[in-house]
């Protein structure tokens, strides 16, 4: 199968697009969607090629986009709607809790909303306030949806495609930073995992970093700092939060003895939180040291000039792995530098 250089904007484009020809109760809508292409472009030429029926713009109230989504899924369609940033979200969220994530179990499974929020998510990219929440516990915490983030070409592609055809709503979460990251894809071979699996993007033995999303590039250069000192660490990419791959995670901590769990949103009560306590709960008997998490600090997203502070970063992903009491082995805070 030929390959070519996608970023994950265009990955994510040819996966409605692929998703619009192959059933015609795909639509697409919501701010700046339509002509426009959306402000990261992940729409663009969708309403030229199916006409504005089919990827149309709406108004801006996000709780009026996602509440015309339900009457869609539940007439039969398959609405795929955008948030335009995380935190533009928000004033949809009674909506997404009470009507959403509740009309299956509402209606004894007669009904159910095969629909797709996408959110543009976290930070990275010099954003101010309302333009770099990381939100996933909200909606993680929401028992009735499911909640989805890739961090790499394929996954951007297959994980849209595998929630599109979902029979129940998918909060789909694309990291901001990696819109215009760039890898080699052939998007007409499967080669991701399927849905609801987690991946190992490095084998190690030394100690396990958990990742997802725009923290899974972080976990990699952590790793391949550490290795120039002879330390193997095995990176684990969630790829769905809910439902969340307990068996890979295990697996992969019971076979290292060590854990540490990365994320950009806030520590407190965050995904990182809910892992940590599963790790702890079915590795107990095999962990050498505690799980100890890299995140955000708890504070609302800083301005630009520091959210460079902010954010998980090489460095404090291998202070992690130095506290988890390695014995002989060397400080590794010198390698961040030259991984950077």
């Amino acid at each position: 199968m030929s390959t070519t250089t996608l970023s994950m904007a265009q990955a994510l484009n040819a996966a409605l697009r692929d998703a619009l020809r192959e059933d015609e109760r795909v639509l697409v809508f919501g701010e700046d969607v339509g002509p426009l292409g959306g402000v990261f472009r992940v729409t663009d030429g969708l309403t030229k090629e199916f006409g504005e029926e089919r990827c149309f713009d709406t108004p801006l109230a996000e709780a009026g986009i996602v509440g015309l989504a339900v009457g869609m899924a539940m007439g039969g369609l398959r609405p795929v709607i955008e948030m335009q940033f995380d935190a533009f979200a928000y004033p949809a969220f009674e909506q997404i809790v009470s009507h959403v994530a509740k009309l299956r179990n509402r209606t004894r499974g007669r009904l159910s909303l095969p629909m797709v929020i996408r959110i543009p998510y976290a930070g990275g990219i010099g954003g101010v306030e309302h333009h770099c929440d990381s939100s996933e516990a909200y909606y993680a915490h929401t028992p009735g949806l499911k909640v989805v983030t890739p961090a790499t070409i394929d996954d951007a592609y297959w994980l849209l495609r595998d929630a599109i055809a979902d029979p129940d709503p998918v909060i789909f979460m694309e990291p901001k930073r990696l819109y215009w990251s760039k890898d080699e894809a052939a998007l007409g071979d499967r080669r991701a995992a399927g849905f609801g699996r987690a991946a190992v993007r490095r084998e190690g033995r030394d100690a396990t970093l958990v990742a997802y999303g725009p923290s899974v590039q972080v976990a990699l250069q952590a790793a391949s700092a550490a290795a120039e000192n002879g330390l193997s660490l095995e990176v684990v990419d969630l790829r769905t939060i809910v439902p969340f791959d307990d068996a890979t995670v295990v697996a992969s901590v019971r076979k290292t003895g060590r854990c540490v769990v990365i994320q950009e949103a806030q520590g407190f009560a965050g995904v990182g939180a809910e892992i940590a306590a599963r790790v702890q709960e079915r590795c107990f008997h095999s962990l050498a040291a505690p799980v100890l998490r890299v995140a955000g600090f708890d504070i609302p997203y800083p301005p630009p000039i520091l959210e460079h502070s902010h954010l998980p970063d090489v460095d404090r992903v291998l202070d992690a792995v130095d506290r988890l009491q390695f014995g002989d082995e060397p400080d590794l805070m010198h390698l961040a530098g030259e991984a950077s």
